[in-house]
């Protein structure tokens, strides 16, 4: 069994048991979050994707993480002009584990 959930402008296919990554939830480490925007269920008697079934349907989480990903470097660069500027990123990050999917 298996779901697709959109979380973060992004949309993640979870399995029970899984750790997966997410931007940043206001959560602290050890809560629980239902993550409700499943846009996809699969069960062992075949796939649902019909919007009023899983509006109901919703994947349990527990935050095992808060972070920062690794910095990524962004260069600009304008030929013959002089012109260089270097600074860098790290997103933040939720990592959860999927504890089940209620569907």
């Amino acid at each position: 069994m298996y779901a697709v959930v959109a979380t973060g402008g992004k949309q993640v296919k979870v399995s029970q048991g899984d750790t997966f990554r997410v931007e940043k939830l206001e959560a602290k480490v050890g809560d629980t979050v239902e993550l409700d925007q499943v846009k996809m269920l699969s069960k062992d008697d075949g796939t649902v994707i019909d919007v009023e079934k899983l509006s109901k349907a919703k994947v349990v989480c527990t935050v095992t993480a808060q972070g920062r990903a690794k910095k990524i470097r962004v260069f600009k660069f304008k030929r013959r002009k002089n012109y260089h500027r270097t600074y860098g990123h790290r997103q933040p990050f939720t990592e959860l584990k999927v504890d089940k999917i209620e569907g």
